[in-house]
């Protein structure tokens, strides 16, 4: 098998179209269909169907994708580990952070760890709300992810680490008065609020909570960064309701003065440690999720 073959058919996928998978490969589209048509070959499947849409995955395409993510890790890993032999741990770790979580505000201490602890390491970090990372994970796209849940997930397990208790973070002018006790949801019935799609995990926990108290829940706009949901709030466009290390960033970074409650009935979700359940985790990656699970520990104190 030749591993340029299993290179190019990652491409392919990841691109979703032989016409740009050849253009970031720099090589001429048939010379890629011929590796393609070759791997289909090996394989005795069809790999992947094509449209005028692009290419998708055939079910052996999917299989065959997740053992070439696997394979070229692994191959990663030994050239890594050949070349720092007897010194200290090297090689490629990617993980996974979803974004409105405490897991979101781990990413830059993460790499000054891993980096002073383990400079041989090379981190890949993602934090996107449009992926989904168990997925990510049963494919071999990711080693590991922070992610909202708990499970059950068939070909990943779950580690629950962290408790994420929800904030209402609002302009004064929204007359919700600053204080410590919980503001009760019934206050937000028909409050304009920011908040990320409904695919989200924030989001549907905020659903839920809003749904079982039979409160109005008024969405006037889908904000998938946390900057310009920041920025949002502040100019007064409306309410978020966030985990507490998100709300807290708001309040932080704002220019206005801003008012942060917890809101009852209490709104929470699990922070869980996600692993493959199949493919053990490498030297280099059981360092870094060391680290990982040291950082979210502190969060709790």
């Amino acid at each position: 098998m030749d591993i340029k073959r299993l290179k190019s058919f990652i491409v392919i996928v990841d691109s979703g179209s032989i016409t740009r998978a050849a253009d970031i490969l720099h090589l001429a589209q048939p010379a890629l269909s011929q590796q393609l048509a070759a791997l289909e070959e090996h394989f005795g499947q069809k790999l992947l169907i094509r449209s005028q849409q692009g290419v998708s995955m055939t079910d052996a395409g999917h299989a065959v994708y997740r053992h070439a993510q696997i394979i070229l890790r692994q191959m990663e890993q030994a050239q890594a580990d050949a070349s720092a032999a007897g010194n200290s741990l090297a090689g490629r770790v990617s993980v996974g952070l979803v974004p409105f979580s405490s897991a979101a505000m781990l990413s830059a201490e993460l790499l000054a760890e891993t980096r002073k602890r383990h400079p041989g390491i090379l981190l890949h970090l993602t934090e996107s709300v449009g992926q989904t990372y168990s997925q990510m994970i049963m494919n071999g796209r990711l080693e590991m992810a922070l992610i909202h849940g708990i499970g059950p997930i068939k070909g990943v397990k779950f580690e629950p680490i962290l408790s994420e208790e929800f904030h209402l973070v609002a302009p004064l002018d929204f007359s919700i008065e600053a204080d410590t006790k919980p503001l009760p949801l019934s206050a937000l019935d028909g409050v304009p609020l920011l908040l990320p799609p409904s695919y989200n995990f924030v989001r549907r926990a905020i659903e839920t909570a809003f749904t079982r108290s039979k409160i109005n829940l008024r969405v006037v706009a889908e904000v998938e960064v946390v900057r310009t949901l920041a920025r949002a709030v502040s100019s007064g466009l409306g309410a978020t309701i966030m985990p507490k290390a998100i709300a807290d960033r708001i309040v932080t970074e704002s220019n206005e003065p801003l008012v942060c409650r917890v809101v009852s009935p209490r709104i929470e979700e699990t922070l869980s440690l996600c692993t493959s359940d199949q493919n053990a985790l490498s030297e280099p990656a059981l360092a870094v999720r060391d680290i990982l699970v040291e950082l979210t520990e502190r969060l709790k104190q």
